[in-house]
């Protein structure tokens, strides 16, 4: 089985897709989305408010190094997050149930080829995406659901959309 160094990660092409986690509290659900991002080369990801950063020994039990090989940055807010990636071109989608939101599925099925650098928000574990976020994000991504509850854990939800986007976004 290959498996890239983290020089070859760093040098090798990554799919255009920026997560951003706002406010997200848990540590291991933020060594999970690193160590996803990596599974799928994912550009970056942004965290934002609470969200702890590496290096941190609770981050790392989940990202098993994933957070040495993802580029990451740090934001105290997360609207600065936005506004930059804006700059850079970035479409922003929110990953929250809402009026109006993308189904995931279709999404999929689609033909994105027009958005070639996206980034994804998700939110706190109990709270979601700040709504003010949510309003400054060019739409939201809703991931179908079909039993009693009708959410999902941030780091499972994370690795659903980006699983799904990099088939769309993939070089």
């Amino acid at each position: 089985m290959h498996r890239l160094t983290i020089d070859e990660f760093r040098q090798a092409t990554k799919t255009p897709l920026v997560v951003v986690l706002d406010n997200v509290r848990s540590l291991h659900n933020i060594g999970a989305v690193f160590r996803t991002a990596d599974a799928f080369r994912i550009e970056q990801v942004i965290l934002c408010g609470i969200s702890a950063c590496p290096p941190n020994q609770e981050i790392h039990k989940t990202a098993l190094g994933a957070e040495e090989s993802v580029r990451w940055t740090y934001y105290p807010h997360t609207l600065e997050a936005l506004k930059d990636l804006r700059k850079e071109g970035y479409t922003i989608y929110a990953v929250e149930q809402a009026h109006d939101s993308i189904n995931l599925t279709d999404w999929h099925h689609n033909d994105r080829s027009d958005l070639r650098k996206t980034a994804i928000i998700l939110g706190h574990e109990v709270f979601g995406v700040s709504q003010d976020v949510v309003d400054a994000a060019d739409g939201c991504i809703e991931i179908p659901q079909y039993g009693t509850k009708h959410s999902l854990n941030v780091s499972v939800a994370a690795g659903i959309v980006m699983y799904e986007l990099t088939q769309s976004l993939r070089p």
